[in-house]
């Protein structure tokens, strides 16, 4: 009898006890470059963690996937696989201007870094803009979408008009910058010119046969924001507090970075297994023109021209239509 009642009360207390809650989840996505150091840092100073906690939420686990471009980077975030994308403005302008108005709508959280990438180049013939007409194929992260391949186009418009603004797009390849940088080395593949990235760009500049013949800055008018975190609309407004802790641990990590690059570098370094020396990951990640910044810097620019070349078919009013609301008070442009 006794047996039974402590058995039906073993019972009770199983049925009544609180399922424990599932542990929230931030999962981060980003490419092979170095302008998302700060999600190095996040992951490595538990910064999430450290917000979350601030606000009331005591775990969360915080993952993380590396992509070759924003393509498929994008279809991960539009089929919820990951919640934060580090990418460029351009393939966030794409699926901002193509999932708008939807649950799937994406909106940058901040801006990541400004820097300058180069076209390098084996062939001695290519010193100029003007001679990127002799580039036979020239990787790209992404054809048509990524930073590198709009910049291209932008630099064509320049030259000869914005309806000719594709003139380069039949010499670009999908390729990832270690790729790249094998087949320009190496010359193989046709490849003579290519849009470096760092560190795989001073990678490149260290063999006397490659030289630098424009950099993106050159190519786009003069310096913009390079790379951006961005997520969906359903993530920020269905994980509010979550998101806030986020936004916050950006910002610190944007601040280390900006104050310590050596401590950025030593973790991706270690992310990346790179066999790079951390004074050549520091020196890359602190180069002329290098701003570790929120704040994004004419971005709509880049907006602006997707628009009017038929790339994306809505053109923002402003910069803050693309990003949310937490970065409103930011000087962006």
């Amino acid at each position: 009898m006794m047996r039974r009642a402590f058995a039906a009360l073993g019972v009770v207390l199983a049925v009544g006890a609180p399922a424990r809650a599932e542990v929230p989840e931030v999962r981060f996505a980003r490419q092979y470059s170095m302008g998302y150091l700060q999600f190095n840092v996040i992951e490595h100073e538990h910064l999430i963690q450290k917000h979350a906690a601030a606000l009331g939420i005591p775990e969360v686990k915080v993952s993380g996937v590396r992509f070759n471009g924003p393509a498929s980077m994008n279809d991960a975030l539009i089929s919820d696989s990951v919640d934060i994308v580090g990418g460029s403005p351009n393939g966030m302008f794409t699926l901002w201007a193509k999932a708008r108005g939807t649950p799937q709508e994406v909106r940058a959280i901040t801006a990541l870094v400004t820097l300058p990438y180069m076209i390098t180049s084996n062939d001695p013939e290519i010193r100029t803009i003007a001679d990127l007409g002799k580039c036979r194929k020239i990787p790209v992260p992404s054809v048509r979408v990524s930073s590198p391949a709009v910049t291209l186009q932008m630099a064509a418009a320049r030259l000869y008009g914005i309806k000719e603004y594709n003139r380069f797009d039949a010499a670009t390849v999908t390729m990832s910058p270690a790729d790249a940088t094998v087949a320009l080395l190496t010359g193989s593949g046709d490849v003579n010119c290519v849009m470096a990235l760092p560190p795989y760009m001073q990678q490149q500049l260290e063999h006397p046969n490659i030289h630098v013949v424009a950099s993106s800055f050159d190519l786009a008018g003069g310096p913009t924001t390079y790379t951006v975190a961005y997520t969906s609309v359903r993530f920020h407004d269905r994980n509010p507090k979550l998101y806030q802790a986020v936004y916050e641990a950006l910002n610190e990590a944007t601040e280390i970075v900006r104050t310590d690059v050596r401590r950025a570098a030593r973790y991706w370094i270690e992310d990346s297994n790179s066999k790079l020396t951390e004074d050549f990951v520091t020196a890359a990640g602190s180069g002329p023109g290098t701003e570790w910044t929120t704040v994004p810097l004419d971005t709509m620019k880049q907006a602006a021209f997707m628009a009017a070349i038929g790339t994306i078919k809505v053109k923002p009013a402003s910069w803050k239509d693309y990003f949310f609301p937490e970065a409103y008070g930011l000087p962006g442009s």
